[in-house]
């Protein structure tokens, strides 16, 4: 609103009353054209009908908002499309993760401007809110991951492959038990998350169903 409100004072300013330093030398302003050419009673009708042209102009616009099928930049895609604002930033690093003996790492390897990770925003968002509390979800922008020729174990550069999305879950023991590229569906990296915590295979536990919330994200409920 403020901006428009400032689009439309300035162009009043400029093209209305002529007071913009841009304005051809010697030209008369719309407001003085029209009060010396018009009777009074028709000034306020044009004045209104050109502001009224001036607001169609701007609805008119296509709005140049990002949105979840291109690869153009619209900022956190785990809070706009993951529904989920609290994964970026992480709550530690992968340096700090490693030295955990009791949990597993999750990386997720991601660009805020690539339409996979858009999409991909809702699994990570469903996966943590399963196993947020037993691993540590630690999202990388490949953006940030420092140009080097060798990375140690205990750096994200490690581990990545070129690719986003790419999924990486480490375990306990800081060995690589999954490495997905791509949009790797949720019942994948579950089943490795299950297979790293000794939990029941998929076949012998309640079945997850996805249900809808929205036009962007869905949950996953059991089927009760």
């Amino acid at each position: 609103m403020a901006f428009l409100k400032w689009c439309f004072n300035w162009l009043y300013k400029s093209v209305w009353a002529g007071e913009s330093r841009s304005a051809i030398a010697g030209c008369p302003s719309i407001k003085n054209f029209v009060a010396s050419n018009l009777p009074k009673s028709w000034l306020r009708c044009f004045k209104s009908a050109l502001l009224t042209a001036i607001c169609f102009c701007f609805l008119a616009m296509p709005p140049a908002l990002a949105s979840l099928n291109d690869d153009r930049f619209d900022g956190n895609i785990y809070a706009l499309y993951g529904g989920n604002g609290s994964l970026v930033p992480p709550k530690v690093n992968l340096e700090k993760a490693l030295k955990r003996e009791d949990k597993a790492a999750l990386l997720v390897f991601y660009l805020d401007d690539s339409s996979d990770c858009k999409q991909y925003a809702t699994v990570v968002s469903q996966l943590q809110a399963y196993y947020g509390r037993a691993a540590d979800f630690i999202p990388i922008n490949v953006d940030a991951i420092p140009v080097k020729t060798t990375y140690e174990p205990s750096e994200p550069g490690y581990y990545y492959q070129n690719v986003v999305p790419q999924t990486v879950l480490i375990d306990q023991s800081g060995k690589v038990a999954f490495n997905g590229k791509g949009q790797v569906p949720f019942e994948e990296v579950d089943d490795a998350f299950r297979e790293v915590y000794d939990l029941l295979p998929r076949s012998q536990s309640l079945e997850l169903k996805r249900k809808p919330i929205n036009e962007l994200n869905t949950e996953l409920v059991t089927d009760s």
